[in-house]
């Protein structure tokens, strides 16, 4: 074989190889995009928008929280806290209606306390809420919107409408830590199921995951009747 021929072959390798290793590391790269898709939910994609598009950056930055929190371990409320947590909420929201700027406000160092009490890092808010982000990334935004909107409250910067969102917001994050172990969430059918009966389950004194959440159980219902909270209602008739 000439020297040409064999200078040919030797560079037809190199491509190929480079091509293989080229598919290889995609493939992975791509693997690896979509756990953290599965992984972080709308938190992948906010961490994207954050990043300007980078999403190179983006997905270092999870794989960085997933490293430092993914382990973390957290500890169940007991009967009583989640009790005290729950009559707590439901207290800021009837503030709301007096109160707003000091409902949103409450409502942020509530939920800072309640992710302290389940093991979360307490020391710095950004570290609490990476640490979060990991294991409630379908809700946490909430959070976020709630503290941001609090900051602006207190600096009179915050309407109430932005304000009543920022609650409306923070609640589904409420209620994922406030929630027993043995409860997931509810999906598909189940969770159709538990809306078209929301009013008969909470109208029951027996045990569930609707007794533990504001606006539902002893002294509130779901229903329309008067002089209670409405689950997702204030008495006094504003929506959450």
């Amino acid at each position: 074989m000439s020297t040409g021929a064999i200078s040919i072959v030797v560079v037809v390798a190199v491509v190929l190889a480079a091509a293989l290793v080229i598919r290889v590391v995609r493939a992975g790269a791509g693997r690896e995009e979509r756990a953290l898709r599965r992984r972080f939910g709308p938190e992948y994609e906010l961490n994207v928008a954050q990043h300007a598009g980078d999403t190179k950056a983006a997905e270092r930055e999870l794989e960085e929280r997933l490293r430092r929190y993914g382990d973390l371990r957290t500890e169940p409320l007991s009967g009583e806290l989640r009790e005290r947590y729950v009559a707590e909420w439901a207290g800021t929201q009837e503030m709301f209606i007096e109160s707003p700027e000091h409902a949103v406000t409450g409502a942020d160092q509530l939920l800072a306390r309640l992710a302290h009490d389940r093991g979360y890092p307490s020391g710095h808010y950004e570290e609490q809420v990476a640490a979060l982000s990991v294991h409630h990334a379908d809700h946490v935004q909430g959070y976020r919107q709630l503290h941001d909107t609090a900051a602006r409250a207190r600096e009179g910067r915050a309407d109430t409408e932005e304000l009543r969102e920022a609650v409306v917001h923070a609640r589904p994050f409420f209620e994922d830590l406030v929630r027993p172990p043995h409860h997931g969430a509810p999906t598909g059918s189940e969770a159709a199921r538990q809306h078209h009966h929301g009013e008969r389950r909470s109208g029951r004194s027996g045990s569930g995951l609707r007794r533990w959440l504001p606006g539902a159980g002893t002294g509130a219902r779901t229903g329309t009747g008067t002089g209670h909270t409405r689950f997702g209602h204030t008495r006094k008739g504003g929506a959450w």
